[in-house]
């Protein structure tokens, strides 16, 4: 890994301050398992991403980023890739669909499809036409998790150590996962998403030890979970304030500080 745009390390953990279309920090072929939620384009307010751009431009972007993480992946790498369902807001658009089209163009072998019933029906803010066949709009207050591999699904390197539990292994196979989202205010990003979302894929779908990458890292959800679970981490973030804000975030994780005091 390039030291030139090296935010922070720590141990096991690198948080990359670089943007994902252009970077050349990461090797080829050194991921073993991506976990990642990209801009919904959506409107959302980033401090450096532009989040309203038209839905054939963001499938450009798209196909441009998916192919750089499939380049970083290994062989038997895995991506879970967190998008919503559909879009409503500028035009009904089918995102789940397409972003599984689109991998599948690059190269990617689709695996399975995780629902994540997040419970949020805050965001209803219409119902397009009321109590009328006119013109109602369904809004299903649930996500994707995507599971994509490079080119082989059974994974035959790293450690082969799974840290995976019995009762967890039994209730994460089934492909609807219910829990609630992150809050913004508490993490201080504009769309986090939980530490039980990361943890299961990593959980899931590496071994110990693994490296786990987030090219999107926001504020540092998914590495702060690879951290705690073993992993090699690494945080890809082109906004400067949100690496100082994940850096901030893993300094200051009870979790990681005990694992600290343990190993001293």
């Amino acid at each position: 890994m390039s030291k030139k745009k090296l935010f922070f390390q720590e141990e096991n953990i690198a948080i990359i301050n670089d943007d994902v279309l252009t970077t050349s920090a990461i090797e080829r072929d050194s991921i073993d398992l991506i976990v990642t939620s990209p801009p919904y384009n959506v409107d959302i307010k980033y401090n450096s991403h532009k989040d309203d751009i038209s839905y054939s431009d963001y499938l450009e972007f798209s196909e441009k980023w998916l192919r750089q993480c499939y380049s970083w992946l290994r062989e038997d790498g895995r991506l879970c890739l967190n998008v919503p369902l559909d879009k409503n807001k500028g035009g009904q658009q089918s995102v789940g669909a397409d972003f599984t089209s689109l991998a599948k163009s690059i190269g990617y072998k689709y695996h399975s499809t995780i629902i994540w019933n997040e419970g949020n029906i805050s965001r209803r803010t219409a119902w397009g036409s009321w109590m009328s066949a006119s013109a109602p709009f369904v809004i299903a207050p649930v996500e994707l998790i995507l599971i994509l591999y490079k080119n082989r699904w059974k994974k035959t390197s790293g450690s082969k150590k799974s840290d995976i539990t019995r009762d967890e292994f039994m209730n994460w196979t089934n492909g609807v996962w219910t829990f609630n989202g992150e809050s913004k205010k508490k993490v201080g990003h504009p769309s986090p998403f939980p530490l039980e979302l990361p943890k299961r894929c990593i959980k899931m779908f590496s071994y110990v030890g693994d490296t786990v990458l987030d090219p999107f890292m926001g504020s540092g959800t998914t590495i702060l979970a690879a951290a705690m679970h073993g992993r090699k981490a690494i945080g890809l973030e082109v906004d400067k304030g949100y690496c100082k804000l994940a850096q901030q975030r893993i300094q200051n994780a009870p979790e990681l500080l005990q694992q600290k005091l343990t190993l001293e």
